[in-house]
């Protein structure tokens, strides 16, 4: 493994994502679910989409234009907007059905997936692959390098969400998350006309 590509990889991941929108999902996320499930599915969304990135490249965004991708990732995140705001306070009334673990995982991966597809994180990953893209283990070193930076974010991004908890009710933390999730899936739909090519 080179340490310089790692290095480099890590860095400019980690840097690009810190404070977007995937670390922000995660910590709503692990206020509604176990974090450790929320973790799973969101490790495993993010092996995926950098597996994509390193193997395929551009040809990911050649094949899914990003005008259908941002419109399927803007209404997920209005309709997890939705949910939220509607069930903000179910946990401290115990009407509701507890969420099972395979919902948990179910929902982070799908969010963080649509989320990232197409993302910066994601572009920096296909060009960091493409430059390295002379040997297998330099592009084995873009892929580590890149899963684990995002991977430590989204652990960063949960474990401030757990400390939220201390300080502010849960209810008014799951609003402000619906609120957040309203807010980045019509920041989509804004985007929407200037990606649309007929």
């Amino acid at each position: 493994m080179d340490l310089s590509i790692f290095v480099s990889t890590f860095g400019l991941i980690f840097l690009a994502e810190l404070g977007d929108k995937s670390q922000l999902t995660a910590m709503a996320l692990a206020l509604r679910y176990p974090w450790k499930r929320v973790f799973i599915g969101i490790a495993a969304a993010i092996a995926v989409l950098n597996l994509a990135a390193v193997l395929v490249g551009k040809l990911l965004f050649l094949l899914l234009p990003m005008f259908w991708v941002t419109l399927v990732a803007a209404l997920l995140f209005l309709y997890f907007g939705y949910s939220a705001l509607r069930h903000a306070c179910d946990s401290e009334d115990d009407d509701g059905p507890v969420p099972t673990a395979a919902d948990a995982v179910r929902t982070a991966f799908v969010m963080i997936f649509m989320a990232e597809l197409g993302d910066k994180t994601q572009l920096v990953t296909a060009s960091q692959a493409a430059v390295h893209s002379t040997s297998w283990p330099g592009m084995g070193t873009v892929f580590v390098a890149s899963t684990l930076a995002l991977c430590l974010v989204s652990l960063i991004g949960i474990f401030a969400g757990k400390q939220l908890v201390k300080v502010i009710p849960v209810c008014w933390i799951h609003r402000a998350a619906g609120f957040m999730f309203l807010l980045f899936g019509c920041a989509m739909v804004w985007k929407l006309p200037s990606l649309y090519q007929p």
